[in-house]
């Protein structure tokens, strides 16, 4: 009988994998026509399952622990094989070890056919951007039945262009449903991605994965939209558009002035150069020796309207110069009051705008306001 007993030990199969490539998923255990026998030893490590398959068929599946196979923990199988009392005979069933760890720093990119996305600001934009992600195997079963197959030996490598596929697709529609808008984009990265992993995670499912990490490095603009920001980093605004263009006329005029022919040019310098050396400190400080004092002008017929142009101090920054047709909508805008301050052509300093004379008419608290229609 101890004899007996012997050769039955040495007939038991011991079932394990041990990993040493660090970049296998799926690894098949390799069997002499796939026969186990019966009180075979599995031995299934952390970070590990086991995946045995019958005839094509997913079928028992084991978590990390050592097991004994028998029918008790084998139910799966024993419904396949109709073992109602057990079985003394050897079995065929592939198995299948599935590594269940986290692997990382996969690499991920948008490419030039990346889709552009739409900006409440700039319009239609082409963004890229890069980065890296984590995934981990999830559901065995359904990651042999949709990715890996029959493959005795699936690898990272093997699947890595699929995924990341599947991440610049989950990027771009995550970020064009996000509604950040793109100025803020930069400084919003650990959200973004989080943002980006939950959006994508439900496809990733689909085959047995999950993104557990996700990592936006970089998101790089075309070059006109970087242009866009730096002027207007120089203004110190965000999201002006007015404001914008106004600068963008200025940059205009101060070019034109530095163009050495023509009257025109020579004035548009005069005023841009007055402008530009209130901003840096006043460095022009000669006086304007030909300027009348104001109580000389007194018998000088007022200037046609709409010709006067005046320079206005908004939010301490000046802005300028605007005709009086488009100060007195200003005025009805409240973006001018009878405090703000102002300058035109002949005065020697900056004053409110109700010691103007050709303002001070309009925060004259008595005078009547204007009929009623038909009136």
């Amino acid at each position: 009988m101890a004899l007996w007993d012997k050769l039955k030990n040495e007939f038991v199969d011991i079932i394990d994998w041990t990993d040493g490539s660090q970049d296998t998923i799926v690894w098949r255990f390799p069997r002499h026509q796939n026969e186990i026998k019966y009180g075979a030893q599995l031995t299934v490590r952390e970070s590990q399952m086991a995946v045995f398959i019958n005839e094509g068929q997913v079928a028992d599946v084991f978590e990390p622990g050592m097991y004994t196979l028998t029918t008790q923990n084998m139910p799966i199988l024993t419904t396949l094989k109709g073992w109602k009392y057990g079985f003394n005979s050897p079995f065929k069933a592939e198995v299948y070890f599935v590594n269940t760890k986290n692997f990382i720093d996969c690499k991920w990119g948008t490419t030039d056919s990346f889709p552009p996305i739409r900006d409440k600001e700039f319009g239609m934009i082409r963004l890229k951007g890069h980065g890296n992600y984590t995934f981990r195997v999830t559901d065995p079963g359904k990651f042999i039945k949709e990715v890996s197959g029959t493959d005795g030996h699936f690898t990272v490598d093997e699947v890595s262009h699929q995924l990341r596929d599947m991440i610049v697709a989950g990027f771009g529609d995550a970020l064009g449903s996000s509604n950040i808008p793109v100025l803020d984009l930069l400084g919003n990265f650990d959200e973004l991605g989080q943002f980006v992993k939950a959006k994508m995670n439900p496809e990733f499912l689909s085959y047995g994965l999950e993104v557990t990490k996700f990592f936006i490095k970089n998101i790089s603009f075309p070059e006109a939209i970087k242009e866009a920001i730096d002027k207007k980093s120089s203004m110190g605004i965000l999201g002006d558009l007015n404001q914008y263009a106004q600068f963008q006329a200025a940059n205009a005029m101060e070019a034109a002035a530095k163009n050495p022919g023509g009257d025109a040019g020579a004035g548009i310098g005069m005023g841009m150069g007055f402008a530009m050396a209130n901003q840096m400190g006043k460095m022009y400080t000669q006086p304007q020796a030909a300027a009348p004092a104001p109580a000389a002008q007194e018998n000088v017929p007022p200037p046609i309207p709409g010709s006067v142009s005046m320079f206005v101090a908004i939010d301490g920054e000046q802005a300028g110069p605007f005709k009086m047709d488009t100060i007195l909508s200003m005025i009805d805008e409240n973006r001018i009051d009878k405090d703000t301050l102002v300058w035109k052509k002949g005065m020697s300093d900056w004053s409110p705008a109700k010691e103007v004379p050709n303002l001070s008419a309009l925060f004259d608290e008595n005078t009547p306001p204007p009929l009623p229609p038909g009136q």
